[in-house]
């Protein structure tokens, strides 16, 4: 298999940065990881041990060294603050397609950051990879995290039953595509915010 750099990028928007992660983010990524309240609806525990902060963060470079998507650290430009992060992953660029994911710290939930910050890195990927569709997953009890989905123009296109056990905690998730097309066709229509 051939093996493509993927660079990560760094994006601005209004009142996001996203950029490489690096070592001096390991103690905000675990804070934010090992909260059991931020991590509810994950599909893993809550982080114990500081030193998967670093290991995330390694991955992020491996993911981007092996082309299979990009990881990036989302900071706030007014102070500087590290809200989360927001991924593309597994990048295939034989069918133009990807996964989308993101954290952010509580403290920075009803802010509309989220979708800013997966807003940029979809444009990213539409401009730089031609991406034709990208997929996300979520937590059927996470109302929130579904509603930045679908203001990015994401479609609810089915539910895997009893997806995740987490600490005995048995939950369901939804699927949901966004095609380039409609990203496109939406993207016309939709404030930059």
């Amino acid at each position: 298999m051939t093996r493509m750099f993927l660079s990560a990028p760094t994006l601005h928007t209004t009142r996001l940065e996203l950029r490489p992660f690096n070592e001096s983010d390991a103690s905000a990524l675990f804070a934010m990881h090992s909260s059991a309240f931020v991590l509810r609806y994950w599909d893993s525990p809550p982080w114990s041990e500081r030193g998967r902060a670093e290991q995330f963060i390694a991955a992020c470079r491996q993911i981007a060294e092996e082309g299979t998507g990009t990881r990036l650290a989302v900071d706030r430009i007014s102070d500087g603050a590290f809200l989360g992060w927001c991924s593309l992953t597994r990048w295939n660029p034989d069918y133009r397609s990807a996964s989308m994911g993101y954290c952010f710290d509580d403290a920075a939930w009803g802010h509309g950051y989220a979708t800013e910050a997966a807003r940029a890195l979809l444009q990213w990927a539409v401009d730089t990879l031609e991406i034709n569709r990208v997929q996300s997953e979520t937590d059927t009890r996470n109302g929130a995290s579904a509603r930045v989905l679908e203001k990015l123009g994401f479609v609810r296109e089915g539910t895997l039953r009893e997806d995740c056990i987490v600490n005995g905690d048995v939950s369901d998730s939804w699927v949901y595509g966004l095609l380039r097309r409609d990203w496109l066709a939406l993207s016309e229509q939709v404030p930059s915010r």
